[in-house]
């Protein structure tokens, strides 16, 4: 099973990202498959497994959550064409080159930022996140795109 997370970035040009093995863990660490560095991805934010055909996205406890087709998962079986936010990007799911063309369909989601009062105060934790960041929905705004994906070849569409 052949496996991309395509990229969908506002101005229409997409980049598209080979999971490198059958476990593909996805956050803000370097040593993640698909490192995000943006402080709304979680250090170990998801993973996506495919075994024996079929294929899996796992939240692995972020603070954002993992979207599937616009709706928060813990764990849900995922399909061609299926589109995954995480953090500030939304990817499109490609299996075996499938679904071809591609666009983006609507807004990414983002939750409203959250009103802290001073009881709520407390220090960080390792995962934590500031709401400012609730509108970055555009991955060039994050410095040198092409290393996102460790040890891996990239190809990018500007269709």
């Amino acid at each position: 099973m052949d496996v991309n997370l395509v990229l969908l970035k506002k101005n229409g040009s997409r980049k598209v990202f080979p999971l490198p093995s059958s476990v593909t863990v996805i956050g803000r660490r370097h040593d993640c498959d698909l490192c995000i560095p943006h402080m709304s991805v979680s250090r170990r934010h998801c993973q996506l497994n495919h075994n024996g055909g079929i294929l899996k996205v796992r939240d692995l406890g972020s603070r954002n959550g993992t979207i599937l087709n616009g709706k928060r998962v813990d764990e849900a079986a995922v399909q061609k064409g299926d589109y995954i936010e995480v953090g500030p990007l939304k990817f499109v799911l490609q299996i075996d080159g499938q679904p071809k063309d591609i666009i983006l369909s609507g807004p990414v989601t983002r939750k409203q930022p959250k009103q802290i009062t001073p009881a709520e105060n407390k220090p960080a934790d390792e995962d934590a996140t500031d709401d400012q960041f609730a509108s970055f929905t555009d991955i060039d705004d994050i410095d040198d795109v092409d290393s996102l994906l460790n040890d891996s070849d990239l190809s990018e569409d500007d269709n």
